[in-house]
């Protein structure tokens, strides 16, 4: 049968791996170059078009950074650029950039970078895009000299071109430029700002309207705008505007602008889609019941979810970058005894940990639960492991309800001493180590005295709480880890632990004493019961548990036929 909890492992299970195999899809498919590197530039992911671009076909195992891919050229400027973005000055580098083939020479590349912010198990990370620009630079090197060359590279890169003449405030547009909104190649467009910014997504117009004319002027914050603009089908594009000032007037005032439009709707919607996707894998994280905690390779914790907080009562704000071993305690059920933590048996054997019983999570906050727990190890793409998730689980209740019915099981309903059953399992025990080795256990055979009269006269209840008394009395004259049951309606049982004959005649005969001198009364009448008891020896001699249990009913009997209330031990009666 399968668990509730098992059920939300495997649903959580299938959407961690479902996000993560769309993630990398839509990575692999980015038509852009693209990387994913950590705050100190460290590459931990780049898509096949990154390959196509640069030559660099990383292999599992090969550790490179982003520094070594930029060119000696611009190595200062991208570095500046970089630094920028880490500081917090922008949300989003763009620039253009010569990077380094593998082969050695030089490729141009506009490369935009942005900070993923940390969030669920994910660190901070920075995600890079780059598009060769290569045509677009030869094609401005080679611009003086063939404009037609100049015009074949950039619609051979299906980019836009604009050209802003500030004086006149007129706008060329290029063929290419035409053909991405949807208008004829050959059509004449207006271009008069007003009517170009009608055409601007009315969420984009008051932040293109702020910052256009920054790019006019040349400032390299505004060099690149992204917008959505209407086509001539009514669809909205997403464009991506690169331009700055080609030209000056005598007091250094821009008077031409010239720049490139890039249809960048394909990378906006992976990017959407990549949020969307990120979003739905921290609300299924948040909601689930269960306790989850990621660590990476060193047992240090990288994600928690709310109810992993709750159980550990840690915060997950301050808990991050602790090992895990200090967050999650466990205790064995039955003590205090220290238990290994799963995640690092994990982690050691790169294998799946598992802790079903005699669990105990003690939290920082206090409280203590019965939990069960999964540490499973997680791989990277190279098939290298990279740390590991343990999903618990709150399993107080039901551990409860266990115990319960084990209880139940076990022991008498009425006195709360164990039943027959448990009795004879007790005695095979006992027998299997007196055969075994050098001990000796009483066995003690108790049956009331005048207890009938009191159910007939005063009634069951009566006799249910008389019961009761008499349990509590043998249980007050026995030791803790003597075996007292009630194996019928007023017949006794009780197993003394190593001990002789003699003594357990002795013990015998305290309880037949205390039983004798109950006092119990029952609607306004007292009520004066005794009891008789039969004693024998369980030692290495061999013999059934019938035998023994034969033995001590008959020297009950011996007791019963000498006159009640007193105590007599079988092995007086087999010398007699």
């Amino acid at each position: 049968m399968v668990t509730q909890g098992a059920k939300s492992q495997d649903v959580f299970a299938a959407d961690a791996l479902h996000s993560a195999q769309t993630f990398m899809r839509l990575l692999d498919a980015a038509p852009l170059g693209m990387l994913v590197s950590t705050l100190d530039g460290m590459v931990v992911y780049a898509n096949p078009a990154f390959s196509e671009l640069l030559g660099h076909r990383p292999e599992p195992g090969h550790v490179f950074q982003f520094a070594d891919l930029v060119s000696d050229e611009t190595n200062a400027i991208t570095r500046l650029h970089f630094e920028r973005l880490l500081r917090g000055e922008v949300s989003v580098s763009r620039g253009e950039h010569q990077l380094r083939h593998v082969d050695g020479y030089p490729v141009w590349a506009m490369v935009g970078a942005t900070i993923l912010p940390a969030e669920g198990d994910t660190p901070p990370l920075i995600l890079v895009q780059m598009n060769s620009i290569e045509l677009q630079k030869r094609a401005e090197e080679a611009l003086a000299a063939s404009e037609s060359r100049w015009n074949f590279a950039l619609e051979s890169a299906r980019q836009g071109v604009w050209d802003h003449d500030i004086r006149t405030d007129t706008m060329f547009y290029s063929r290419m430029w035409r053909l991405m909104r949807g208008i004829p190649a050959n059509e004449e467009v207006d271009g008069d700002q007003a009517k170009w910014l009608e055409r601007v997504h009315p969420d984009d117009r008051p932040r293109i309207v702020a910052n256009v004319h920054r790019q006019d002027r040349g400032e390299s914050d505004f060099d690149t705008l992204e917008y959505r603009e209407r086509t001539r089908d009514g669809d909205y594009i997403w464009i991506l505007s690169r331009g700055r000032p080609v030209e000056w007037d005598a007091q250094g005032n821009p008077t031409r602008t010239i720049g490139t439009d890039t249809d960048i709707t394909r990378i906006k919607k992976m990017e959407q889609e990549l949020a969307a996707e990120k979003e739905r894998l921290r609300i299924t994280l948040e909601a689930v019941a269960d306790g989850m905690i990621s660590t990476d390779l060193d047992g240090r914790i990288i994600f928690m979810n709310p109810a992993a907080e709750l159980l550990t009562g840690s915060n997950a704000a301050t808990t991050v970058g602790q090992s895990v071993r200090d967050i999650f305690h466990l205790r064995s059920e039955h003590g205090e005894e220290k238990l290994p933590c799963p995640v690092l048996a994990c982690l050691a054997q790169s294998t799946q940990i598992r802790i079903d019983d005699d669990s105990v999570l003690c939290a920082l906050d206090g409280p203590r639960r019965d939990i069960r727990a999964t540490a499973s190890p997680v791989f990277d793409a190279a098939g290298a492991l990279s740390g590991a998730v343990l999903v618990f689980q709150d399993v107080t209740q039901s551990r409860a309800l266990q115990r319960q019915l084990a209880h139940s099981a076990s022991h008498d309903d009425l006195t709360g001493l164990p039943n027959r059953a448990s009795f004879e399992r007790g005695l095979s025990a006992a027998i299997v180590s007196a055969r075994n080795g050098p001990r000796q256990h009483s066995l003690v055979y108790l049956d009331l005295d005048r207890f009938k009269p009191v159910n007939d006269t005063a009634g069951h209840a009566a006799g249910d709480a008389l019961l009761k008394q008499v349990a509590q009395n043998i249980r007050g004259v026995c030791r803790s880890h003597d075996l007292a049951a009630r194996i019928g309606g007023d017949e006794f049982a009780i197993i003394l632990e190593d001990c002789p004959i003699a003594h357990g005649r002795a013990v015998a005969e305290k309880i037949v004493r205390a039983i004798g001198a109950l006092a119990f009364s029952w609607a306004g009448r007292d009520y004066s019961i005794g009891a008789s008891a039969g004693v024998t020896i369980i030692g290495a001699r061999s013999a059934s548990p019938l035998g023994f249990m034969g033995e001590a009913d008959a020297a009950c009997y011996a007791a019963k036929a000498q006159g009640r209330g007193c105590v007599v031990a079988y092995p007086d009666m087999a010398a007699s």
